[in-house]
């Protein structure tokens, strides 16, 4: 009986596992190999694919300015959240709510309908093929999703703490910094994890606004065609090390992420 219970989440666990363990397990193969055989493990194991991409400065700058932007616009995103977030979830205003569904609505829109006004307006500003500039067009996007999360944390806080802390002393700025970010310490986690994970997956924008000097790692993989074909086993390589940053925050982020399942928007 005891087998059985464990059979289905097993199953489950390898379904999800196998695409990883495959695409990490054509990262060390050639690329003749990989259309020639169908193996579940590297007949000819090769480090050749992640030795060109930690000594080729194409390949390696991508990574670093995809983290660049990325940490970037997820700092603006939640910072600027924040206090927009307490002041949907404290204050009632005219057309508060109307302006929070706005707000929603950037996000709903697809980012190719802003690809377009961005290239003009960056390049009219010098901002084009910055990091700031992908940074900040991903804030079209992030921050309604992060007000959208946090309100729901903040307005899970009762507003006795407020009025606790205004009698104890503490001016706004100081009681919103060393107790009340504190209290929605989760919600802050939840919404920087979303942001990071959506600007480091987008591709449209950050290939749209970037050339040379910032073009991201997802750029890169899509110039890899040559005459005999894509490099599918520098392909396989490349996108398992675009796996290693995501790991690495939902690790941070992985209780912070239980917690907003359990209390917030998530």
């Amino acid at each position: 009986m005891r087998t059985h219970r464990w059979l289905v989440p097993t199953l489950y666990i390898v379904f999800l596992m196998l695409p990883i363990y495959w695409l990490l397990n054509m990262s060390f193969k050639t690329t003749n190999e990989i259309l020639g055989t169908f193996s579940l493990w590297p007949l000819d194991f090769t480090l050749d694919n992640y030795r060109k991409i930690f000594t080729d400065p194409t390949w390696y700058n991508g990574y670093l300015n995809s983290i660049t932007y990325v940490v970037m616009n997820t700092v603006i995103s939640v910072s600027v959240a924040l206090p927009a977030a307490y002041a949907f979830s404290r204050y009632r205003f005219l057309g508060d709510k109307h302006l929070f569904f706005w707000l929603l609505t950037n996000r709903m829109a697809p980012p190719a309908v802003f690809a377009l006004p961005f290239f003009q307006l960056y390049s009219a500003i010098g901002l084009f093929d910055t990091h700031i500039a992908v940074a900040l067009a991903h804030c079209l996007f992030n921050i309604p999703l992060a007000v959208w999360i946090l309100e729901g944390f903040m307005s899970a806080v009762p507003k006795e703490l407020d009025e606790t802390a205004y009698l104890d002393g503490y001016s706004f700025w100081r009681f919103f910094v060393k107790i009340f970010i504190p209290t929605v310490a989760a919600g802050i986690g939840v919404a920087a994890f979303f942001c990071f994970m959506y600007s480091w997956v987008e591709l449209l924008l950050a290939k749209t606004l970037t050339s040379v000097a910032a073009k991201p790692i997802a750029a890169t993989m899509t110039r890899t065609a040559s005459t005999a074909g894509y490099e599918l086993g520098l392909l396989a390589a490349a996108g398992t090390l675009t796996l290693v940053p995501g790991a690495f925050v939902i690790y941070f982020v992985r209780n912070y992420i239980a917690k907003g399942f359990a209390l917030g928007r998530v």
